[in-house]
């Protein structure tokens, strides 16, 4: 017999639906004593996302970037941010295709063998979003363009190759502070990365 729902009952206003979905959501939830109450939680749904660190590992290098993030400037970071490739999910892309189109069009990379490590929600609370997190490993000969991101997209990003150990020495001095980029980094420094 399949277990009862914890969630019933919704209802759904549109708060705003520009680029992205932002929805006020009611609910009805069941808490773990078994008790039901009616719960609100103002909802953005902007698609799945991609995430790539890639690894030469005959010269310990890692390709991230750096961008200006204008959210995380009004959150009192004003510095660009550093990242790994990411991206969104185009459409019905699959995630393998659109972290192959990611490293072509932010760091210029043609990644070949892109191995996906796990899967996250890294905002649960108010963000639908799933982000797909992958390795692959490169070479010199795999840089084929600047990289730099898409200009009709406003985006401007900075090609940064630095040492996985640099990297990672990075988090702890508070120059990397995001998320998906620290779980990728500390997850090379556990596991390694291979094809």
């Amino acid at each position: 017999m399949a277990e009862e729902s914890a969630v019933r009952n919704f209802k759904e206003t549109v708060l705003s639906d520009e680029k992205f979905l932002l929805r006020r959501v009611e609910f009805d939830q069941r808490h773990f004593d078994g008790r039901w109450s009616r719960l609100t939680r103002e909802v953005y749904t902007h698609g799945n996302a991609v995430a790539l660190l890639p690894y030469d590992p005959a010269r310990g290098t890692v390709l991230l970037t750096r961008q200006i993030r204008f959210v995380t400037y009004l959150n009192g970071h004003p510095h660009p941010l550093i990242e790994v490739c990411a991206g969104m999910l185009d459409g019905d892309e699959q995630p393998e295709a659109a972290i192959i189109r990611e490293a072509r069009e932010e760091i210029g990379c043609v990644i070949r063998n892109p191995r996906r490590i796990f899967d996250s929600f890294m905002s649960p609370g108010c963000l639908t979003e799933r982000i797909s997190f992958f390795v692959a490993t490169y070479g010199e000969a795999d840089r084929t363009g600047r990289g730099g991101g898409l200009a009709d997209e406003g985006e401007d990003i900075e090609v940064l190759e630095i040492t996985l150990e640099a990297a990672v020495a990075m988090i702890g001095r508070g120059e990397i502070v995001d998320g998906k980029t620290i779980l990728l980094l500390q997850w090379a420094a556990l596991h390694g990365i291979a094809d």
